[in-house]
């Protein structure tokens, strides 16, 4: 049994789209490794430092979410990244070492500087062109085999690799082992406008939303501009409902396309089956998350409970790392 490491950054309400990229992935492998999953609130301080007044109610809303979703607190350690120290401290000595040639050339950092032109949030910062190193000290701190990532984010974890190979080079021990990717073919939700499901968009779809949101979330998506008339042919490949379908509605979704060619079912009729579909599928994770929400003293319980677990491992690995780099 290998060990996963992944966290998720609180930044706001969680949706759907976060869901089914990460979240429903995390679920399956809970039974197959060794999990640890953080809460990465220091990662959020990277981009949201300006503002930081509903940090730790998205602390408690992400922890609700994650539970309702599936995440045995058992099975997993699940925990927040600043409550163990040592991922502070493990960034700052992977710093001391880390080229700024590095760092400046990971992808994401040129991008969402780009990105914020002209905006009045200003990534112009220290810990946000280091956070990398601050990834990667989450990764080695527990000595992690494998970390969940998309197809298009092993640029990130190479970057993690790099930063192992160089820290067993140069103090002549082999402390961590170099991560391998697990793969993950993530089910890419648009938002209900088509654009990127995004909360800075307004379009998305709350992860435990109730029936009536739901269905509301679904009556507001776009559809095939071209089509006026029930009876017009409808073109699936340009409509949100259908790629929302295709994931929630496999066995009836190539009849539903048919139909919808062919002008036999409205736009109407489509949203309504898609929603019913969606309600069924995710009743249990409603209910659940309902249940939590009356019990917080059980949510912050569980969290301190991996909050403990993290920490005898976190320090334990931290005398190792110290003593190799004679630092202690």
């Amino acid at each position: 049994m290998g060990r996963i490491l992944s966290g998720m950054q609180p930044s706001g309400r969680f949706h759907l789209g976060n869901y089914m990229g990460a979240l429903e992935n995390w679920v399956k492998l809970q039974n197959d490794y060794e999990c640890i999953f953080f809460i990465a609130d220091l990662h959020a301080l990277t981009s949201s430092y300006a503002d930081t007044s509903k940090l730790q109610e998205n602390i408690h809303e992400m922890a609700i979410d994650w539970l309702s979703a599936g995440l045995d607190p058992e099975k997993n350690i699940i925990f927040v990244q600043s409550h163990v120290k040592e991922h502070a401290e493990l960034a700052l000595l992977l710093g001391m070492s880390t080229p700024l040639g590095w760092l400046e050339r990971v992808p994401t950092y040129k991008d969402k500087i780009r990105d914020l032109e002209g905006t009045d949030k200003d990534l112009h910062t220290y810990g946000f062109l280091g956070y990398p190193v601050l990834m990667a000290g989450d990764i080695m701190l527990y000595k992690a085999t494998h970390v969940p990532v998309g197809e298009d984010q092993s640029a990130h974890l190479e970057l993690t690799r790099e930063i192992v190979r160089r820290f067993n080079f140069l103090y002549k021990k082999e402390v961590f082992p170099e991560p391998q990717a697990v793969f993950s073919k993530a089910k890419v939700l648009p938002g209900i406008d088509g654009r990127k499901m995004s909360k800075s968009y307004g379009n998305i779809i709350p992860f435990g939303a109730s029936a009536e949101e739901l269905t509301a979330k679904v009556r507001m998506m776009t559809t095939d501009p071209a089509r006026i008339k029930k009876t017009d042919p409808g073109h699936p490949d340009v409509c949100i409902v259908h790629q929302f379908q295709k994931v929630f509605n496999t066995e009836d979704c190539e009849n539903i396309t048919a139909r919808c060619k062919a002008g036999d079912i409205g736009c109407v009729q489509c949203k309504k089956c898609l929603a019913e579909k969606m309600n069924t599928l995710l009743a249990g994770i409603h209910e659940k998350r309902a249940e939590l929400e009356k019990k917080p003293g059980f949510v912050k319980e569980v969290l301190e409970y991996g909050d403990r677990r993290a920490q005898e491992i976190a320090s334990r690995n931290m005398l190792e790392i110290k003593e190799a780099m004679n630092v202690l």
